[in-house]
């Protein structure tokens, strides 16, 4: 068994989608990176190669690098599932949680869960996506970014 923790955050910015677990989400602000800034998935991916110490997604994948400029963070989140399988595990569970004052997310969790199921071909019953406010405190509370936490559990398939 191997787990993994994984964090990240992007400040919001007027003129870019928000794209949160692959869902565009209708609101006036989007995440601000070099990617689709798509920072559940960053923290997703950040957890499953901690999990086998194999860095982060800057290693995999860097911000200096134009083949991964506006690139859907799904198209990384599916290479991350092939290193897993390479090194033989299997994920055992996936628990994340997006931390946002706005816009609410409760309509779009269920079709994060399955964009997540579907690219990393497990199902839906091993991922939790939850969503929390910071209640106006610190720069999520004051709407000035989304930051997301991921913790994994991988199992050895050899096992």
């Amino acid at each position: 068994m191997k787990i993994g923790l994984g964090y990240d955050v992007h400040k919001l910015v007027y003129n870019r989608p928000l794209i949160l677990g692959g869902v565009n989400i209708p609101f006036e602000k989007g995440l601000m990176g070099h990617s689709d800034a798509d920072v559940l998935l960053h923290a997703i991916m950040d957890s499953l190669l901690g999990a086998l110490c194999l860095g982060d997604i800057g290693k995999h994948f860097p911000d200096n690098d134009d083949k991964y400029k506006n690139i859907s963070s799904l198209r990384l989140l599916s290479h991350v599932s092939a290193l897993i399988r390479e090194k033989g595990y299997t994920i055992g569970n996936i628990d994340s949680i997006i931390i946002a004052e706005k816009p609410k997310l409760s309509p779009y969790i269920q079709d994060m869960r399955v964009n997540i199921a579907k690219t990393l071909n497990i199902t839906t019953s091993v991922i939790s996506v939850k969503a929390t406010t910071e209640e106006g405190l610190g720069f999520t509370g004051k709407g000035e970014g989304i930051a997301a936490q991921s913790i994994c559990l991988l199992t050895d398939n050899s096992k």
